[in-house]
């Protein structure tokens, strides 16, 4: 099978055009370079050098082969640096979040990111939480914004934001100051298991309050339907904050609504993975800051 040092001495010989050269530039004998480079035209089944006395000349079909030795090889020492634990951040970055970290607290951290760390390719999507821990268990994401606490044995995570919840309703609708105003209003949430849902469900069901859930998967349906006035919903703080002004919303909070904290997880046995590294920590040093 073909190896990177047989590629290397190819490339070697091709630069240098002798055996003697490039057994003194690799550090080894010439029979060895002569043996290696004899076995990949052999299994490249073409002559990659034309013998001219103790000197070679490279073949058309050697031409070939050296422009992708060079690919290659770069590409060899690029996924070096990238594990390199000195190394600058670099290459693709795959993050995914629930829709409303994704709409309204991430975007500022991504933006910080990028400027730091130009060198690293965001790759972004939104998805449930499930779907999301889905990816990233077979390898599909890198890590991702979640608003449970997930316990797995290949999993790390550390606090992104922690979310108030506001219970919103149009301007033009009657005042809510207690679970009970909410008896027999139409209510528009995410599916289950949404666990603002979950917060919203025990919180009536503490207070007995009976109310028809409608389930929409789109923070900007469910924020037309309560501005046009058909119903209410309890939404993230920063979902509130974002579609609040111009849409004729008003938000309330309860002290028995808790806030839900948002989490960033990650595998945890992927080895040492710079940009990751510096994405998580740049998460943490937010989190501290605040």
């Amino acid at each position: 099978m073909m190896e990177l040092a047989q590629i290397r001495m190819f490339k070697t010989v091709a630069n240098l055009g002798s055996v003697a050269q490039a057994s003194v530039a690799l550090h080894c004998v010439p029979s060895n370079v002569t043996a290696r480079i004899k076995a990949l035209e052999t299994e490249l089944k073409v002559s990659l050098f034309y013998r001219q006395g103790r000197g070679l000349r490279i073949t058309p079909a050697g031409e070939v082969f050296l422009s992708y030795a060079e690919k290659i090889l770069a590409l060899t020492e690029e996924a070096k640096r990238a594990v390199d634990p000195t190394s600058e951040p670099s290459g693709p970055l795959r993050i995914g979040a629930i829709e409303s970290s994704a709409t309204s607290r991430l975007p500022p951290t991504l933006t910080k990111f990028h400027a730091q760390y130009p060198n690293v390719e965001l790759q972004f999507k939104t998805g449930t939480w499930s779907q999301l821990v889905d990816d990233i268990q077979h390898h599909r994401l890198d890590g991702a914004i979640v608003a449970v606490d997930i316990d797995r044995p290949f999993l790390d995570s550390t606090t992104f934001f922690n979310e108030a919840l506001v219970l919103i309703s149009s301007a033009s609708a009657d005042s809510i100051k207690s679970a009970k105003d909410i008896e027999g209003k139409t209510i528009f949430m995410w599916p289950e298991p949404c666990p603002y849902r979950a917060a919203l469900v025990a919180w009536l069901s503490q207070n007995k309050v009976k109310a028809p859930i409608t389930s929409i998967a789109s923070y900007g349906t469910i924020i037309g339907c309560v501005s046009a006035g058909s119903g209410i919903s309890l939404v993230p703080k920063g979902i509130y904050e974002q579609y609040q002004s111009g849409m004729g919303l008003v938000g309330y909070e309860f002290a028995e609504l808790e806030a839900i904290e948002n989490r960033f997880i990650w595998r945890n046995d992927g080895g040492h993975f710079p940009a990751l590294d510096a994405f998580t920590q740049m998460i943490k040093q937010n989190n501290h800051c605040e």
